[in-house]
């Protein structure tokens, strides 16, 4: 069954640029060029993953991505105007997993979209198989990557799939310092992020919020100046 993805721009020309594209990946394309039959579409439609521009009308491609994730755990990535870091943290913040900055390579986009897929598939109890689970855990942290679950203490903690992932692999490496290199090859596997990027950073910074954990006094994420995070044994 080939992927549905959502695709909302105002600007014709790039909104058409970037069906083209996926189409040509053979991707099933929902295109608006306005917000508000982007969430009739969201509200009626099983979507693999989003693309959505900040600067709508009336409606901010930043109130689409809170909607979406009232409801859903697809990818979103959101696409910026201009290279302005509070846009980028905003939209992370609010549960986006990727931004790209315009102008951008329509195969930039098409590698992120990608790797997006690569990973909400593989850990998205609709694609998993029902073999035997996989279970994570640590200090009641109970995580099961086959089921995309995960509790602290007990209590559902609800994470996008890039916060799921970069969770999963510090679990995985208990004991290990992981740097912020190592978490972009694992989780996107493309040639698109540098170390300059920071992307890594505001997704931790999300965890912690979400898990009460803190960098004076970490319980779970530690960071390790210099070098990368890690989760104690």
């Amino acid at each position: 069954m080939t992927n549905k993805i959502l695709v909302v721009d105002d600007e014709i020309e790039i909104a058409d640029l970037i069906e083209v594209y996926l189409q040509n990946e053979n991707y099933t394309v929902y295109k608006f060029y306005n917000a508000q039959d982007a969430l009739d579409c969201i509200n009626t439609t099983a979507l693999d993953l989003a693309i959505l521009d900040i600067m709508l009308p009336n409606i901010s491609g930043f109130t689409i991505c809170q909607r979406i994730r009232e409801r859903c755990t697809y990818p979103i990535i959101m696409l910026t105007a201009k290279d302005e870091e509070t846009d980028k943290i905003t939209g992370l913040t609010l549960g986006a997993d990727d931004y790209i900055t315009k102008p951008f390579r329509p195969l930039e986009l098409v590698a992120r979209v990608k790797a997006q897929l690569r990973r909400y598939k593989k850990y998205n109890p609709a694609h998993v198989q029902t073999d035997t689970n996989h279970i994570l855990t640590h200090s009641g942290l109970i995580m099961n990557i086959k089921t995309h679950e995960c509790l602290l203490n007990e209590r559902p903690l609800i994470l996008t799939p890039t916060e799921f992932s970069i969770l999963r692999i510090l679990l995985e490496n208990k004991g290990n310092v992981v740097s912020a290199e190592e978490l972009f090859y694992q989780i996107w596997q493309n040639e698109y992020y540098s170390k300059s990027n920071n992307t890594i950073t505001i997704h931790i910074r999300h965890l912690r919020q979400k898990m009460n954990d803190t960098v004076e006094n970490p319980k779970y994420i530690k960071t390790i100046w210099g070098v990368g995070y890690k989760i104690e044994t």
